[in-house]
Parts: structure tokens; C-alpha cells; sequence
């Protein structure tokens, strides 16, 4: 029973900081990727960063500079440290699980850049 829960979300202003984080449970098996996409209204679901179980990670371009992801391995959560948040960041960020094709998708948790 895998479930993902993300948390952190919220209202911040522009230049700002959010911590994303991403609880995992029940993992199958010990290689995996997990990433955190987002979706903003009337926007196609996007792909922010990801992270390998083996600590690999991959940017967007609009993330690059500002996103942080990292994990706890112990804990198995994953995190996206977000700086310098922008308007244009502001959507529903969803944790994803994907076990080589096996995938697994949190509920999401909203984030809203504002003055």
C-alpha cells in the first residue's frame, strides 16, 4: 500500500521560501525515482525536479537556481526547497512515486506566490 503525502504548501509573496515535503509509505522495493511535479489552472502537469533513490537529481529549467530537492532517506521523505518563489510558481505541487514505470501520486498540497 504505497501512499505519498506532501505538505508545506501554502500562501507566500513573491521572493519567498516554501519547504515542500513528500512522506512515503510502504515502498516496494529499494530502487526508485521520486519527483515533484505541478499544475497550475487550465496548465498541462509539469515535471519541477527529481531524485533517485541512489541520490541523482534532475531540474527543470525554471527550477534550476532556486529549487532544492533532497531527501531522508531514514524517513524516506523527499523535499523541494523553493527560494526566490515567483507568480509564476504558483499551481498544485504533486509528489510522485515511480518504481521503473510503477507509479504512485500524492494528493497534492497548493502553493499561491502572492503580494
Amino acid at each position: 500500500q504505497v501512499q505519498l503525502v506532501e505538505s508545506g504548501g501554502g500562501l507566500v509573496q513573491p521572493g519567498g521560501s516554501l519547504r515542500l515535503s513528500c512522506v512515503v509509505s510502504g515502498t516496494l522495493f529499494s530502487f526508485y525515482t521520486t519527483a515533484w511535479y505541478r499544475q497550475a489552472p487550465g496548465k498541462q502537469r509539469e515535471l519541477v525536479a527529481s531524485i533517485t533513490s541512489s541520490g541523482k537529481t534532475n531540474y527543470a529549467d525554471s527550477a534550476k537556481g532556486r529549487f532544492t530537492i533532497s531527501r531522508d532517506n531514514a524517513k524516506d521523505t523527499v523535499y523541494l526547497q523553493m527560494n526566490s518563489l515567483k507568480p509564476e510558481d504558483t499551481a498544485v505541487y504533486y509528489c510522485k512515486r515511480d518504481y521503473s514505470g510503477l507509479i504512485y501520486w500524492g494528493q497534492g498540497t497548493q502553493v499561491i506566490v502572492s503580494s
